[in-house]
């Protein structure tokens, strides 16, 4: 009998949780009696100046999710939402902690910085989004909830050089990463197929660059104007999401190439035009133009370089003269001596711009500064390069093909996304994520700087397809990046993706649902047509 008390107990404390529909999970969390009813004449109450901005976010949001337009002020003693900076004192903090109290007559989102009263906004946003309307009212369950996310960096990556997607599709990206406490969109606007970035010093880059793509190499030009990068620059800001841009280098250069072939350190049959010119001084002084157009529309101070898979497309560089030239000049024993050469002067030319240089985890014996310096490690199977990157004290992003890479399939009978062997990602292998299980010693720990999804888009053509593939790995992410492995429950989040999945078809997306996978067939993504470049 005491046996099935406690299991009745656990069954209802569980429901009491799942109930809340939160994801990411909060660290501590308490549910209490009563609920704060949601109503038109409810104010929000933000009395600090740099406060506004928020409260003009939440009530927007408000306004479409809960069909409520409210009031805001300065003061109030009515029941109302109130927005509070508390002071930091001397303590070290998390910048993105906060409280959030939910009682019959307040709802208090308290943080020492702006950040975390945003991520308090969220959350309560959450409860919004998942509440049971009333008759123009929404009753939101009284909690108390007190968190921090386990990592500074939880990112998305999105290729757009293979697919383009557009402004408005982007927002509405940033927009669902919001809603899960993502805060680091890496965009991958730079590789072989097209060049998706406006430079105003060489308009060629966008204009015969940006033609073509993964599937078909004639399709019409298409990029992001600087306005475009501004606008959802700011977009992201609003959000308290940092964009940050990669312009790879030296390798994955074709678009590049197309538009100035002058820079061209040739390629392979597989990769034409694949390389920048290392030999060249002219090389360098183009490529640091660049980075400079490209740091001021991005003011993360943020620069991803890439460095990745230089070999695919660097044949040439045996008999290149300039390359030869350089080899003798500078001692350079062999490709791999150059590659580093050149990823070590186009990371000065960004340092030098007060910026940091991201570079995938090829870069991490390139000697390059650990103080300005973010490895990317992508290679699941090259687990050695994660532990140098953490030996040598880089701040260290882990995004692993298994199980981050979203282009990979979700279940065994799909048929148009990557597999390695017969290894795939399904949504419960993100979940259970954790970078802690690649660590030896305590002190490595220290330099896993966070984790990130990848999408790499050969077979994501469409909107509809991004969807499939982002849609639902993109919360088991974040719970992966914010939650702590011992917050975590696996059977609690599914539960809770049920709700998600209906916000999901709220929105329009088209998701995949693991737990009833007809729902939505598996996009079909064309074949790529035969190469025929640009002249």
């Amino acid at each position: 009998m005491k046996l099935i008390y406690q299991l009745l107990f656990t069954f209802l404390s569980f429901e009491a949780l799942a109930q809340q529909q939160l994801i990411p999970m909060p660290n501590s969390f308490e549910q209490n009696e009563g609920s704060f009813v949601l109503s038109p004449t409810t104010v929000i109450v933000a009395p600090q100046q740099q406060l506004q901005k928020l409260s003009w976010y939440l009530r927007n949001e408000l306004q479409t999710f809960g069909k409520l337009s409210l009031n805001a002020v300065a003061q109030s003693e009515s029941p109302g939402i109130y927005l509070s900076l508390t002071n930091k004192g001397k303590n070290k903090i998390n910048e993105e902690a906060y409280k959030l109290s939910i009682t019959n007559h307040k709802v208090i989102i308290s943080a020492p910085t702006e950040a975390g009263i945003f991520y308090g906004i969220t959350t309560f946003l959450q409860l919004v989004r998942t509440a049971k309307p009333g008759n123009k009212t929404l009753a939101i369950p009284a909690l108390s909830i007190t968190d921090q996310p386990a990592y500074a960096w939880r990112g998305l990556m999105l290729d757009e050089s293979r697919a383009f997607y557009g402004k408005e599709k982007v927002k509405e990206i940033l927009d669902w990463m919001a809603f899960y406490k993502l805060n680091r969109f890496h965009w991958h606007l730079t590789d072989e197929p097209g060049w998706r970035l406006e430079i105003k010093k060489y308009p060629k880059l966008s204009l015969i660059g940006g033609i073509g793509n993964y599937l078909n190499p004639n399709a019409p030009a298409q990029y992001y104007t600087q306005n475009d990068i501004k606008e959802i620059v700011s977009y992201a800001a609003d959000r308290f999401i940092t964009v940050i841009p990669e312009i790879d280098m030296p390798g994955h250069a074709t678009a590049a190439n197309m538009a100035y072939p002058e820079h061209s350190g040739g390629g392979s049959k597989a990769h034409p035009e694949f390389t920048f010119n290392p030999g060249k001084e002219t090389t360098y002084q183009y490529l640091t133009n660049i980075v400079k157009e490209t740091n001021v529309l991005f003011p993360a101070g943020l620069i991803h370089l890439g460095g990745d898979e230089v070999s695919y497309g660097n044949e040439k560089w045996k008999v290149d003269p300039a390359i030869a030239d350089l080899r003798k000049r500078e001692n350079l024993a062999d490709d791999k001596a150059v590659e580093r050469y050149f990823m070590k002067r186009m990371a000065d030319s960004v340092y030098q711009m007060n910026s940091k240089v991201l570079v995938w985890d090829e870069m991490v014996d390139a000697g390059l500064p650990t103080d300005q310096t973010v490895i990317f490690w992508w290679r699941h199977d090259q687990v050695k390069q994660l532990k140098t990157a953490l030996n040598n004290k880089y701040q260290t992003v882990l995004c692993p093909r298994l199980p981050l890479y979203f282009d990979f399939v979700q279940d065994s009978t799909h048929q148009y996304g990557r597999k390695w062997g017969k290894l795939y990602n399904p949504i419960q292998q993100v979940y259970d994520f954790n970078p802690l299980k690649f660590i030896d010693s305590p002190s490595q720990s220290q330099h896993i700087l966070g984790l990130q999804g990848n999408l790499w888009t050969e077979t994501a053509p469409t909107a509809q397809r991004l969807d499939y593939l982002v849609f639902p790995r993109i919360a088991a992410l974040a719970e992966a990046a914010w939650t702590t492995v011992e917050n975590k429950s696996s059977d609690r989040f599914m539960m809770k993706m049920k709700t998600h999945m209906r916000l999901y078809k709220q929105a329009g997306l088209y998701y995949y649902d693991p737990m009833n996978p007809l729902f939505h067939p598996e996009p079909v993504t064309e074949k790529k047509q035969p190469q025929n470049y640009i002249d």
